[in-house]
């Protein structure tokens, strides 16, 4: 493998055969040197989640030739990264890119995903991290259009790098390359999930649940990455993983806690 490209850790959460995953891979294979580690089932909404209860089962796989390394594995997107950097790289790559998601990652949806756990992941491990992800759950979905918006993107990573503790949170609209606008760099809309539980019953009699719910956006700025993609922008988002709330600390210290 060359050391003088670029080498970059690809990985998602649809599971490594999944169209999303392999798109995304044909872009980056014409950056640099591609790794590929990817979960050998669907992992969608695990969030940050970490396999500490069960073992875990990585196996070298060929799916694509060009591609020297590509390994699925049994745990979850964030495990992939842990593993790759660990056991496989045994040095940090120069980007790690995960997706493309198969589905919305905005707004809210930054907290359950997959796809942006494994960025948030690499990102705490030093490594330039972006996550992908498009507005269509189709699995055939149509990714040509997100791939020369993609290459610019992780072009730009590889060549300025980015702020310390920061990751990019990227979604698609659902539309032909031609009416995509261009990038709108945003803010997450303050949207949140209207749950309900879905109940029924099985042939035994027993009850079981399915989880649905409604999006609700109640966020009418101009600068979020609802409002970009929703006027056919790529958004980008940056994120970070330090929660930390530091506008509250001053007020939790005029607390009478420690009387």
């Amino acid at each position: 493998m060359s050391h003088k490209k670029p080498l970059i850790l690809v990985t998602n959460d649809d599971g490594v055969t999944a169209p999303g995953i392999r798109a995304l891979i044909s872009v980056m294979k014409e950056l640099g040197d591609v790794v590929v580690v990817a979960p050998d089932s669907p992992q969608s909404a695990t969030g940050h989640a970490i396999t500490i209860n069960n073992t875990l089962h990585i196996n070298k796989i060929d799916i694509d030739p060009e591609v020297e390394q590509e390994y699925s594995c049994s745990g979850t997107p964030v495990d992939c990264v842990k593993f790759a950097v660990n056991e496989i790289l045994h040095r940090k790559p120069d980007l790690c890119v995960s997706g493309i998601n198969h589905g919305s990652n905005s707004s809210i949806n930054v907290i359950y995903s997959g796809t942006l756990s494994a960025a948030v992941e690499a990102g705490i491990e030093g490594i330039p991290a972006i996550g992908f992800s498009l507005l269509d759950y189709n699995w055939n979905a149509d990714f040509e259009p997100t791939k020369p918006f993609i290459k610019k993107i992780a072009q730009q990573v590889l060549q300025n790098g980015l702020p310390e503790g920061v990751i990019l949170n990227v979604n698609f609209p659902k539309l032909p390359e031609k009416d995509i606008k261009g990038i709108k760099v945003c803010r997450q809309a303050k949207a949140y999930w209207e749950e309900k539980f879905d109940k029924r019953t099985n042939p035994m009699g027993k009850e079981y649940y399915w989880l649905t719910g409604k999006f609700i956006n109640e966020d009418k700025g101009e600068d979020t990455d609802e409002w970009a993609l929703g006027q056919g922008y790529v958004s980008v988002v940056p994120v970070q993983f330090d929660l930390t709330a530091y506008h509250a600390i001053q007020t939790l210290n005029s607390w009478d806690m420690n009387e």
